[in-house]
């Protein structure tokens, strides 16, 4: 079910901003985060005033903004190990590993490894998981806060008209962050023969190029892809995480699919260079005369 396109936060702490129930009013008084953040409240941004986005509304469908919003009930813990390990293996799960490269220099954080062992506690394999949420281009803390003020009124605020409307920014979001994750946590994890998985919006997922598919024990990568589907429960509406797909693909012709750029016409990059100088060639010089410069 899609949601007007004119609010466009989908879920705030939580919660549909057009939930007035006591459990989503709690939440919003409190800042709290239902979905497995390091610590109850949410930490977003700010902690002392955290930006309580964990979805936005693009075209009347929600959008995952948040990483920690795919923590609900730990599925993608569950769909990775599905893909590290054997069916009867023990595992656990370590957030925000830290991963070095050769030189001691960190390669960034793993967002979650999971760790199979045996019955005496010792690692026998592991794999990392990855989540991509999307960036933002546009203003989201602006209708967050006036929404703040005054939820019960604001539910179905219209803020179309606002300037800087926030919209999903897929571009960004892979150029910036997903493809640096691939590179370089993904390079070195690769070289290991160690899995990655990759868990990320289904509106995310269609912007990227189309990848070569392998079945899942050829794999190195494994794209885990998700939706909000709108559910009703106890006679309230929430957004439940639902997995869709899954996409296992081999690591190497992966990154080179999303690192390439697709080249336009070379032509129409010419057309815009003479264009250039034809602007250049017709604007005569402002040449200024130094009268008595001693």
């Amino acid at each position: 079910m899609k949601q007007p396109s004119h609010h466009p936060l989908a879920e705030v702490f939580g919660h549909l901003v057009s939930d007035q129930s006591a459990s989503a009013n709690r939440y919003r008084t409190r800042r709290l985060c239902p979905f497995n953040n390091r610590v109850p409240n949410c930490t977003k941004d700010k902690a002392k005033n955290p930006l309580g986005v964990c979805s936005v509304l693009h075209d009347g469908a929600p959008v995952i903004t948040c990483p920690v919003r795919f923590r609900e009930d730990w599925l993608i813990a569950d769909d990775a190990a599905s893909f590290f390990f054997p069916e009867d293996a023990t595992w656990s799960s370590l957030t925000e590993v830290r991963l070095n490269d050769a030189n001691g220099k960190s390669a960034g954080n793993i967002d979650v490894v999971l760790v199979s062992y045996d019955d005496e506690g010792r690692v026998l394999d592991f794999g990392a998981l990855e989540i991509q949420a999307v960036y933002i281009s546009g203003n989201v803390r602006a209708p967050f806060e006036y929404f703040m003020k005054a939820p019960k009124g604001r539910g179905q605020m219209d803020w179309s008209t606002q300037p800087n409307y926030p919209r999903p920014d897929y571009l960004s979001s892979s150029r910036k962050r997903l493809v640096p994750q691939l590179l370089f946590k993904g390079g070195i994890l690769n070289s290991w023969r160690k899995k990655t998985a990759v868990a990320l919006n289904k509106s995310f997922f269609d912007t990227l190029p189309r990848l070569t598919r392998v079945p899942k024990d050829k794999a190195d990568i494994a794209w885990l892809i998700y939706e909000l589907q709108l559910t009703t429960a106890d006679g309230e509406q929430r957004y439940k995480l639902t997995k869709i797909d899954e996409v296992f693909t081999e690591f190497a012709p992966s990154l080179l699919s999303i690192s390439t750029p697709v080249p336009g016409q070379m032509m129409d990059f010419v057309k815009l260079l003479q264009e250039r100088l034809d602007e250049q060639l017709e604007t005569p010089p402002n040449n200024r005369t130094i009268e008595k410069p001693f």
